[in-house]
């Protein structure tokens, strides 16, 4: 080989390595492609919660914030100053978009026939939503943001959900969220007021009957969830009665169960349910609803002992019913 080859040869070898190589446009293109993308993987986990709290599913918030780094990645930034304002702004939008369309079409599983729902999620061990995901990383998300608020979250129309989520839980001003929704600052600031109404809802009882209530629901679930029979005996008045619509109930089972040990040895037959469960307001008392994966399946409505009578369960009821389920006012009061 001739000294020409050997240096032909030289410069092959340090063009393959990367070295005393000009840098192309090409090149320098994808090293700025690197950098944004550094910067919205710094930014994905707070999007991706302000995703889910406005939509409520683990797989759609990660379609909003996917289509974000779409469209960032296609868009001149350059002079952008607040990058995490901009991408806020992009996901809402994208979201308020999938609400409008959700609202269209409304596919709802609220009042599927619970039995058979139910056990789907005891065997997958996830809701319809994780569409094949983790369900450990989908219950992280759905206790982070609580079920009964997601439930109530899913009451609200779609202009006051996004109004609600930035402002309330992510402290966005209004200003910047009526462009969003498409109304003035001052319009936009009802719209969450309206939506905060919905959530805290209206106690029809007295705090201090409430929280006495919550106690024993509190107690009820926890029980329920265990599976420990004394326990749940422990919160029934002898002469409860638990009443259930039959979409609530597998074939042949009684729509009414009267008796404390009767009623506690179903709680414990069906009980697994109780892990979906939380305490919420219905219709201005002390509830419960039972939500896998946020989406409403059924409620529970209490009524309870005097306080002079051990303060117990003296009654409840599992609706399942869709016309019922949509006519019950359903509230989140302590999520805020």
């Amino acid at each position: 080989m001739d000294e020409q080859d050997r240096r032909a040869e030289d410069g092959q070898d340090r063009a393959v390595g990367g070295q005393d190589r000009t840098p192309t446009g090409q090149d320098r293109a994808s090293g700025g492609q690197d950098r944004l993308a550094e910067r919205f993987e710094a930014h994905r986990g707070r999007l991706r919660s302000v995703a889910y709290r406005m939509l409520g599913s683990p797989s759609e918030a990660d379609d909003a914030v996917q289509e974000a780094w779409l469209r960032l990645s296609r868009a001149d930034v350059r002079g952008v100053e607040n990058l995490a304002g901009w991408l806020t702004t992009v996901v809402s939008r994208l979201c308020l978009d999938m609400l409008r369309a959700r609202a269209a079409r409304r596919e709802d599983l609220v009042g599927q026939r619970l039995p058979d729902r139910i056990d789907r999620i005891d065997h997958a061990g996830r809701g319809r939503d994780s569409g094949g995901g983790d369900p450990e990383r989908e219950a992280v998300l759905v206790d982070s943001v609580g079920r009964a608020l997601l439930v109530v979250l899913d009451t609200l129309g779609p202009a006051e959900r996004i109004a609600f989520v930035l402002h309330d839980m992510f402290a966005v001003p209004f200003d910047r969220i009526a462009p969003v929704v498409e109304r003035s600052p001052v319009t936009t600031k009802k719209l969450a007021s309206r939506a905060r109404r919905k959530v805290r809802g209206t106690p029809a009882v007295p705090a201090a009957e409430l929280a006495r209530h919550r106690r024993v629901v509190d107690a009820f679930l926890a029980a329920s969830r265990s599976g420990d029979l004394d326990a749940i005996l422990a919160v029934l008045d002898p002469d409860v009665v638990r009443r259930a619509d039959a979409a609530a109930l597998p074939a042949g089972a009684p729509a009414e169960v009267r008796g404390a040990r009767a009623v506690a040895e179903g709680v414990v037959v069906f009980g697994r349910r109780a892990r979906f469960a939380e305490p919420a307001l219905v219709n201005g008392a002390m509830g419960a609803v039972v939500a896998p994966g946020g989406r409403l399946l059924l409620v529970l409505t209490f009524t309870f002992t005097g306080p002079g009578e051990g303060g117990r369960i003296a009654g409840y009821e599992v609706i399942a019913d869709p016309a019922r389920l949509r006519r019950l006012d359903l509230a989140a009061p302590e999520a805020l």
